[in-house]
């Protein structure tokens, strides 16, 4: 029996995700490397590596000697998670939420929003009859993927230099309509700030712009905003889409406790919005989840509202500053034009200009010096010729990074 025949057409059309591809190619690599004094040093996962808040591991050991925190949950989540969430909401964004109809647990973001796109999403193979979601190019790799694996259409809103990263919401549509695309086909826009992999942020006004675009269109607004609570200043402290007038009318709003916490293997997250929005979502995860681990609900309800949860933050984005300042600086002194992000920890630099390709660059990096990064293309055809480094590993290892670019000569000529 040819067993792949039996997957559909759009599981089989997928790419492995960038980033195992780039793990298993580095573990191929890992003893050569190593025998020549260049051991991987991995830039590649948006993973922060710091150990997780001790406030939240002490509070996991307190809960698990109770029987009934080992029982099942519902994929809605616990009450008391739901209305720590919209307390976060009201702390953080000075926004109002019903825990009761605009809050819902998620296994991790990346898992919420994926369902969401898989329930917008009437599957055809016929192409000017996709459904459609507006996705950021350059932006995160799965988004495209996950339109795919849905039997959808992935429609590029360009994010450039030149728009200073925030387009013209109409101006795409317009050219969605010149492609020869059913403007009443979209059903969704993606917008992701601060953002992967650009580490960029966008206005009050341009939230609202994009607010305003999805009222006017009837299309649904699905902000990821899981980068909200790294930024370096707090003049730049990123907002939440419901700080925009109106926005509640068509929005959901994603949020992971992976980035902020360090919690990357907790699997936590949460999306909170538009009530008709978050009712469907919770309808598709009964029938495929049962929820987040009723302990972890709780450390995470506890967290989030805690001066323990806030410090952690707070002293996080200050190392976070400091070795990206110090990271860009010896990059600078490299040839690379590189400035300090205001939020996140990537950096999206210009490849050097002797390669071809971003895959070139990347691929001398890790050959030559164990410099694990990603090619700028692997987050759409926009990315071409940049290359995306995440700045969370230790300030000593970012240092012998910056000291193998130049012994091994990766400066921008």
């Amino acid at each position: 029996m040819e067993i792949m025949k039996k997957f559909n057409n759009y599981v089989q059309s997928l790419e492995t995700y960038i980033m195992f591809q780039i793990k298993a190619r580095m573990l191929e690599l890992t003893d050569e490397l190593t025998k020549k004094n260049r051991k991987p040093i991995a830039l590649s996962m948006g993973a922060p590596t710091d150990m997780v808040p001790e406030y939240a591991v002490q509070k996991l050991r307190e809960c698990l000697d109770d029987p009934k925190i080992h029982t099942y949950t519902i994929p809605k989540g616990e009450t008391y998670f739901l209305e720590a969430v919209a307390k976060r909401m009201k702390n953080r964004f000075g926004v109002e939420m019903n825990p009761k109809t605009e809050v819902f647990s998620l296994i991790g973001s990346k898992e919420g929003i994926a369902n969401l796109i898989r329930e917008l999403i009437n599957p055809t193979i016929v192409e000017k009859e996709k459904d459609i979601i507006l996705i950021p190019n350059p932006g995160y790799a799965s988004y495209k993927e996950m339109v795919k694996v849905s039997g959808g259409l992935a429609y590029s809103v360009p994010l450039t230099k030149e728009n200073n990263y925030m387009p013209n919401l109409d101006k795409v549509l317009e050219q969605l309509i010149k492609d020869g695309y059913d403007s009443k086909k979209v059903k969704a826009l993606i917008i992701n700030y601060p953002n992967n992999p650009l580490g960029c942020v966008c206005t009050k006004e341009y939230m609202q712009h994009c607010v305003d675009f999805c009222i006017k269109n009837e299309i649904i607004l699905i902000a990821d905003n899981a980068y909200c609570d790294i930024y370096f200043n707090e003049e730049d402290k990123p907002i939440s889409i419901f700080n925009c007038e109106g926005a509640k009318e068509v929005a959901i709003e994603f949020y992971s406790f992976s980035k902020p916490y360090a919690m990357t293997g907790w699997r936590m997250g949460y999306a909170c919005g538009n009530s008709e929005i978050v009712g469907m979502l919770g309808k598709l995860k009964s029938t495929i989840d049962t929820g987040i681990f009723k302990a972890l609900q709780l450390v995470g309800a506890e967290l989030i509202n805690s001066k323990e949860g806030d410090e952690y933050i707070a002293q996080a984005n200050a190392k976070f500053k400091n070795k990206i300042t110090k990271f860009v600086k010896g990059l600078n002194e490299l040839g690379f034009k590189v400035d300090v992000p205001k939020a996140g920890f990537y950096l999206w630099i210009e490849k050097a200009p002797k390669y071809k390709t971003s895959k070139e660059f990347c691929d001398a990096l890790l050959e030559k010096s164990g410099i694990v990064a990603v090619p700028g293309n692997a987050f759409g055809d926009l990315g071409e010729g940049w290359v995306r480094l995440s700045i969370t590993a230790d300030e000593q290892s970012l240092d012998e990074v910056i000291r193998r670019m130049k012994e091994d000569n990766h400066r921008f000529e």
